[in-house]
């Protein structure tokens, strides 16, 4: 099957049963054209945006139904060639199914698809973790009001990638401050539907990597009015002794990004609704060297820059998320990494040295 999906792992890799998983996509697909062609007809002021929903529904139903004949094919044998419909369609599987990306709203997430039920049995610390990442807002920018995620690691102490602080901070000779009139912060909520904020000031950046190779950044934050910072995340010291094929979750922002995706898995997926947060979930995969950057294959996309790699196990952060090439996979700063780097060193960071499968 040619590899085009996103996340880059090819669909046996993904599911156990084909023909289960095609007889589960069918009646997905028959459901979602049921609802697209069943729509009411609404004001004429939501006219459009209802009939651009339908035409959505419709073309991801459409997409799925390839996608289950492609499946059926390769059940009954993995060497078959499939059509490009059928291929796009197992793409659409892929990520809908195998590597979904949930809506976040009220700090919980909706109900997974059933190749990820293991999800609603570690739902409250799930929801630990989410509540611990925000979306990195910035003002005075002249082209974005927010540039990427971030997470807790310490006392006040919010770590991102690199590139995401370059937007709002520049350095001289070792000293970083703010470009002339930005600012920033990070807002612990920032779901789809909720007019909620949970904003935390941007008071220092404590430092901007300087390794090409060591995507990140650390910033203090201060709560405004009378809010409280959640206490940190943990952050693994150590690698665990099988760090490839692990269930992890990221949890970030996807925004559209249309210079690294393809326009139409990313429709079929994100329905159209990005900046808003997400549950993430997908595995480690093979790295050259996993103690220099470690690889998963969740569904992620621009805004998930500075993004938690989370052990589904543990629940401790097992990665900085940087970044990632279509039909390739995705990239992080592994977290053992960084216990004896300089930036680090005495920041505060709440790094744990347990064994990652206590």
């Amino acid at each position: 099957m040619a590899q085009r999906s996103p996340v880059a792992t090819d669909v046996a890799q993904v599911f156990d049963d084909l023909g289960a998983v095609a007889d589960r996509v069918r009646k997905r697909a028959e459901a979602e054209l049921e609802s697209a062609e069943s729509a009411e007809a609404l004001p004429a002021a939501d006219a459009r945006s209802a009939r651009l929903a339908r035409a959505a529904r419709e073309a991801r139903g459409e997409a799925l139904l390839d996608g289950a004949r492609g499946l059926e094919k390769l059940a009954q044998d993995p060497g078959t060639q499939l059509t490009p419909a059928e291929e796009f369609g197992l793409e659409a599987i892929v990520l809908l199914e195998g590597r979904p990306a949930l809506l976040v709203q009220g700090g919980d997430f909706g109900t997974p698809p059933a190749q990820w039920t293991v999800l609603d049995a570690q739902r409250a610390a799930i929801r630990d973790s989410i509540a611990r990442v925000g979306r990195v807002e910035v003002t005075g920018h002249p082209d974005f009001d927010w540039v990427g995620t971030g997470f807790l690691v310490g006392p006040g102490l919010v770590m991102t990638n690199r590139h995401v602080a370059l937007e709002f901070a520049r350095g001289i000779a070792g000293a970083w401050t703010f470009i002339s009139g930005r600012a920033s912060s990070v807002d612990l909520v920032r779901e789809a539907g909720s007019a909620d904020r949970l904003e935390f000031t941007v008071t220092e950046v404590v430092g901007i990597h300087d390794a090409d190779d060591v995507d990140l950044a650390l910033l203090r934050v201060e709560p405004r009015d009378d809010g409280a910072l959640p206490s940190p995340l943990r952050i693994a010291a150590v690698a665990p002794d099988d760090v490839i094929g692990r269930q992890v979750y990221v949890v970030g922002y996807p925004a559209w990004d249309g210079r690294r995706n393809e326009p139409e898995p990313m429709r079929r997926i994100f329905m159209d609704l990005y900046n808003v947060k997400r549950l993430q979930p997908g595995r480690t995969t093979a790295s050259a060297d996993p103690a220099v950057v470690l690889r998963h294959d969740c569904s992620t996309l621009g805004g998930n820059s500075g993004s938690p790699v989370f052990d589904l196990a543990t629940h401790r952060v097992l990665g900085l998320h940087f970044g990632g090439r279509y039909g390739v996979g995705n990239f992080a700063v592994p977290a053992w990494r960084l216990v004896d780097d300089p930036l680090t060193a005495g920041a505060g960071i709440n790094f744990d040295d347990a064994l990652v499968d206590d």
